[in-house]
């Protein structure tokens, strides 16, 4: 999971970058332009490609993660769990661009999300998740840390109390 945070950093301090650069070259006062730019959207693929891979390890790695730590009568209450910190963390969002849209719009200034993206700052949007994400993983790693794995009882027997072929799962 930590790879996942790893990558999803990297991901957001790419886009971060891009959005920069989309900003450099964008017509800001072209009112026909809508939000036209004349950067290729191909510029997009890296951070998809690192989202996805995050995805993978945090998505994977938690459901394991659950799905070990729990006794067998509750790994679909472990599945459950990890199921709802990802809806959690799709509300968290919302909310977190709901709170960067009240905070960053004072009078007159468009804020780092307006409708026409050629006239805010995205980017500082994309670096501030980079900074989340960066706490967010100082927070595992603690927690990690902090963490002793649980050994769940008939889940490994002992090779030689039965033949090697019994072992229980």
């Amino acid at each position: 999971m930590g790879i996942g945070l790893i990558i999803a950093i990297m991901a957001m301090v790419a886009a971060g970058i891009v959005e920069c650069f989309r900003l450099k070259y964008a017509k800001k006062d072209c009112r026909q332009c809508g939000s036209a730019s004349s950067l290729s959207i191909f510029w997009q693929i890296p951070q998809y490609v690192l989202i996805g891979a995050s995805e993978v390890f945090m998505y994977v790695g938690q459901l394991e993660f659950f799905n070990d730590q729990a006794p067998d009568g509750l790994k679909s209450f472990g599945s459950a769990l990890c199921m709802t910190s990802i809806s959690l963390g799709n509300y968290v969002s919302s909310l977190l661009v709901t709170i960067v849209m009240k905070f960053s719009t004072r009078d007159q200034m468009p804020g780092w999300i307006p409708s026409n993206l050629n006239k805010g700052h995205l980017d500082r949007f994309y670096f501030l998740l980079a900074a989340l994400t960066m706490a967010d993983l100082g927070v595992y790693i603690i927690c990690a840390k902090w963490y002793k794995s649980i050994k769940l009882e008939g889940k490994y027997e002992d090779s030689n109390s039965k033949g090697s072929d019994d072992v229980m799962v």
